[in-house]
């Protein structure tokens, strides 16, 4: 008993540093712009497969990046590899954001086993022309709030800036379509509660249209905390959301 108390010990410590380590990936400083707020937040049972980036090209461009990789542990390292990828090799978008995804995704292929993918959404925003290019791999799809209450889906399935999961093959065709900016919500709805309903779109937009002047770290937390008092007092899955708002 005495041994499997220390095993699990161990194990318990190894499982803290494995989360505080993860928890460093995500970004530790937000590049200011003149045109958007924006801010992130995971909140991970221990440490998972969901990931959230923002690359400052320091050219008044941000990119985004929000992902995905089936929970646990093998996931961690896969989406640290993935974010490893984006980052040595973000600066490709400066000229040729196709390039960039193409590259990663080659890397990614190579580096991970055959079963494993990643599902991504990669946004480019210009600040100067208040411009957002995207591309979805396989991802929630994204809502876009335009000032008019207006509401687009920034889909996975069809049209240009449609491109598979990370992964799964090593080339694809992609093109970049170009969108004026309003406001970029991205989001997961599956949190159920102990009925077994789902959150749903329904209820998240109808918390983003009561609060359109809301600054985007209120707003932020006002989901999350609406997601976690729906679902209960149990947290059943991770729960990642970034907000930007054009101004």
């Amino acid at each position: 008993m005495a041994e499997r108390m220390e095993v699990d010990r161990r194990v318990a410590r190894d499982m803290e540093i494995a989360r505080e380590v993860q928890s460093r990936l995500f970004p530790q400083f937000l590049p200011p712009l003149q045109t958007l707020q924006y801010t992130g937040r995971a909140s991970r049972l221990v440490v998972g497969g969901d990931y959230y980036d923002f690359l400052d090209l320091a050219r008044g461009d941000l990119d985004c990046a929000c992902g995905h990789i089936r929970q646990g542990i093998a996931a961690a390292l896969l989406m640290a590899n993935l974010q490893a990828n984006l980052r040595s090799r973000y600066m490709v978008a400066l000229e040729d954001p196709h390039q960039l995804l193409q590259s990663v995704n080659q890397l990614f292929v190579a580096n991970t086993p055959e079963d494993s993918y990643a599902t991504l959404f990669y946004a480019d925003y210009d600040d100067a022309n208040h411009c957002l290019r995207y591309a979805n791999c396989g991802h929630n799809p994204p809502l876009l709030l335009r000032a008019n209450g207006d509401i687009e889906s920034l889909s996975r399935r069809n049209g240009p800036g449609t491109l598979h999961a990370m992964g799964l093959r090593s080339e694809e065709s992609l093109s970049w379509p170009r969108r004026c900016a309003g406001d970029l919500h991205r989001w997961s709805t599956e949190a159920p509660n102990e009925a077994g309903e789902e959150f749903g779109e329904s209820r998240l937009m109808k918390i983003v249209r009561a609060h359109p002047r809301l600054p985007v770290k209120e707003l932020l937390s006002m989901i999350l905390d609406e997601v976690q008092r729906f679902s209960g007092a149990s947290q059943a899955d991770d729960l990642t959301l970034v907000i930007a708002r054009a101004q």
